[in-house]
This record gives C-alpha cells, sequence and structure tokens, in this order.
C-alpha cells in the first residue's frame, strides 16, 4: 500500500475503498499488506469511525467481532480513558517492570539516528521520517526497543513518534506506549528476530542482533536495570537526519494572528486540525469559517513539517481564515462573535473552554456508546460500548 498521503476527501475515499475486512483480518500484522493506511483520515477527522464502517458494510458482511471492527473500537477506547484521566494518560499508570527513574530521559543518537545496526529498528525510523507513517506492528517493534532494550522511558518515546507520525493522536499513541512499556499491561510487550522474519519485509529481518534470542531472555532484560542496548559508535555508520519538529505552522501555509474584527457580531463555524471533513449543510450563508490551530497545544506537541502541511492545506480548502494563536488570543477573538459552534475533540476543548471562548461544541460523531464510568480494561469498555452482537448494521450503525 502506498504510503503517501493526499490532505484532500478523494483520497481519503480512495483508500476506505480498497479495504477489504476480511484481508484485513488475515494480514493485519503483516507489514506491507494489512494496513488499512486509514489511520491520517481518522485522526484529522476527513473519515469517522461510521463512514468506515458504513462503507465496509455496504461491500461485504461485517460482523461486529470482526478485527476491523475490534481496530476501531480500541480508537474509541483510548478515548474514554483520556476523557476520565485527562492529563493523566501522559504519566504511568502504575508501575512498570521497573521504576519510572530507571528509563532514560532522551532517545539514544544511534537511534533516532536510524544507525543502531538493529535493521528492524534502523529501517522502522527511515520509514517513519520518510513518510511519517507506520504499520502498527513496526509501532510496537520500535516502541518495545526503545523502552526495554535502551531502557528509555516510555514517555519520551511517545512524544518523539507522536511528532513524526501524520496520525499520531494523543490518547491512541499514549497509550499504546504504555500498553507497550507494562504501565498500562499486566506485562512488558517484547519480541524477537523470528517474530519480524515472520511479519516484516526481508529488509527488516535481524538476524545474528540482539533480538535473535528466545522471550525470556528478552522479558529478563526488560526487568534488569543493567541492561541496555549496546550503542553503536559515532561515525560508524551514516545516520538519517531527524526531520525538524516545529511548534508553529510553516508561513507557507497562511496562517495569521487572530483577528477579531472580521468575526465581530458574526457566526463562526470553527474547523480544526482533528475535523477535516465537510463543513454542515445547515451553516447559514453569511456563516465565517474560521480554522485554528491553539500555540498552547503545539508548544507542547510539535509537529513535522509534513503534518503541518497535510493538515495546512485541508484546513486551506475549508477556510479562507486561518488563525494561529495563543488559547487566550483565540478566546478574545472569538468573543466578539454572535455564536461560534465546533465539533467537539479532546486535542483542542481544553484550550478553548465554552465559559472562556463561548464556543458552542457539538459531539463528535461515534458508532460506539458512550460509557459514563471509567473501564479500566478494553474488554469491560466494550461490553457496555457494544452492547449487542450480530451484523455492524443491526448493531452499530443503527445504535451510534
Amino acid at each position: 500500500m502506498s504510503t503517501v498521503f493526499e490532505p484532500t476527501l478523494s483520497a481519503a475515499w480512495a483508500r476506505l475503498d480498497a479495504v477489504d475486512a476480511e484481508v484485513y483480518a488475515r494480514t493485519r500484522n503483516h507489514l506491507g499488506a494489512g494496513a488499512t493506511g486509514l489511520g491520517p483520515y481518522l485522526t484529522h477527522g476527513l473519515l469517522s469511525s461510521a463512514d468506515v464502517l458504513a462503507s465496509v458494510a455496504s461491500r461485504q458482511p461485517l460482523q461486529v467481532q470482526d478485527k476491523l471492527v475490534f481496530e476501531l473500537g480500541w480508537r474509541a477506547y483510548y478515548r474514554h480513558v483520556w476523557a476520565h484521566r485527562g492529563a493523566g494518560i501522559g504519566v504511568s499508570l502504575h508501575a512498570g517492570p521497573l521504576p519510572d527513574e530507571a528509563y532514560r530521559r532522551a532517545l539514544p543518537e544511534d537511534l533516532r539516528q536510524g544507525r543502531t545496526g538493529v535493521p528492524v529498528v534502523d529501517q522502522a525510523v527511515r520509514a517513519l521520517y520518510e513518510t511519517g507513517y507506520l504499520h502498527n506492528h513496526a509501532r510496537l517493534w520500535l516502541a518495545s526497543h526503545v523502552v526495554h532494550q535502551c531502557k528509555v522511558h516510555w514517555r519520551v518515546g511517545a512524544d518523539w513518534l507522536y511528532g513524526h507520525l501524520l496520525d499520531g493522536d494523543l490518547a491512541s499513541n499514549f497509550m499504546s506506549w504504555q500498553w507497550v512499556a507494562g504501565t498500562g499491561s499486566h506485562k512488558p510487550y517484547v519480541f524477537n528476530a523470528e517474530n519480524v522474519a515472520r511479519f516484516a519485509p526481508e529488509a527488516w529481518h535481524s538476524p545474528g542482533t540482539l533480538l535473535d534470542t528466545d522471550y525470556e531472555t528478552l522479558d529478563r532484560r526488560a526487568r534488569d536495570p543493567a541492561w541496555r542496548a549496546p550503542q553503536a559508535p559515532p561515525g560508524v555508520a551514516p545516520g538519517l537526519s531527524e526531520p525538524p519538529l516545529c511548534s508553529h505552522p510553516p508561513e507557507a501555509l497562511g496562517f495569521t494572528a487572530p483577528q477579531p474584527d472580521l468575526v465581530a457580531g458574526r457566526e463562526v463555524w470553527l474547523v480544526h486540525p482533528w475535523q477535516l471533513g465537510t463543513l454542515p449543510a445547515d451553516l447559514p450563508a453569511d456563516a465565517v469559517v474560521v480554522g485554528v490551530a491553539v500555540a498552547d497545544f503545539h508548544r507542547q506537541h510539535p509537529w513535522s513539517e509534513r503534518r503541518w502541511h497535510f493538515v495546512g492545506q485541508r484546513l486551506a480548502e475549508l477556510a479562507a481564515l486561518r488563525w494561529f494563536g495563543s488559547a487566550a488570543e483565540l478566546a478574545h477573538a472569538l468573543g466578539g462573535a454572535r455564536r461560534v459552534r465546533c465539533v467537539a475533540d479532546p486535542h483542542l476543548v481544553p484550550w478553548l473552554p465554552e465559559e472562556a471562548a463561548g464556543v458552542e461544541w457539538a459531539p463528535a460523531p461515534s458508532v460506539f456508546l458512550t460509557v459514563a464510568r471509567r473501564c479500566d480494561s478494553f474488554s469491560a469498555w466494550w461490553k457496555q460500548a457494544v452492547p449487542a452482537r450480530g451484523s455492524v448494521q443491526d448493531t452499530l450503525l443503527q445504535s451510534g
């Protein structure tokens, strides 16, 4: 599957039209074969889970228990955890195999430059930098190596990966790293060279490396504070240049500071990086569409230029006005509008609360039922979010 992602609805739907749930279930763990490639479009709201399920179910029978539905369920479950824990998803949920203090707070340079000499690691870093995308299995391998072989704290790795991924979602990213680290699961996730050879192309295979061992040894290393993967000496092999991460959009994308006079007394519809789908059909003819990016968020979570361009190009199609400013500046500019509406997203809502910015938040579309009480396991959440079995059409699409 192509790893070039165009920020257009036509590109999103072309990928969706190619999804086959049966093929996905058989091949989803294989690099280059099973991934749907829908991540950037789901994360940034060009597609919704309802779009995915409705499209696939219109072409083939789709059951609630199918792997594709489970995969969408994991995204929704991580959002559920985020809704209950807030910023708490960014710290270890419980103790892992080692205390937090046992882990380093910086990535080794040979890993960051993709020259560790372990092919699966170096290929993953190269793919991340060159495409802004990684197959989920490759993400797990890379995270496992960072945490358990290099003894780097999971949050350091999660922030690094998030910045480069086109589909970086804080909930899915942080919670997946915690699952690998063993701070959000019952044991550390480890993998070996045999696993890579089974699921990855030959260039990724890693025989004769530190991964070419049994799982007992790998688990023992994960629990040993003295174990660290040996680093490649500087200059032994040419390294990759890491793309810079930017806390502000490139000038070419045409963002400006918030301008209150352009929306004073007007009805405003906000579009933002996590809701880049079609505009509402009921917008008044004189409504002003404003694209926003909150500087406070991006100072904490900078993006690659690739991701800024992915988001910025789509925002330009939707909104002639595109503002980049602090939460306070945006709230001030929007305060003079007659009405401000927007689709809610947890990446954005904390920065523009209704009492400060006057934004009316519409709920984001979902096919899963809202579970009021926090569930600390996917299975507990699933039983309440999907209360019945059977076809997707009968259960999820109608109830959602």
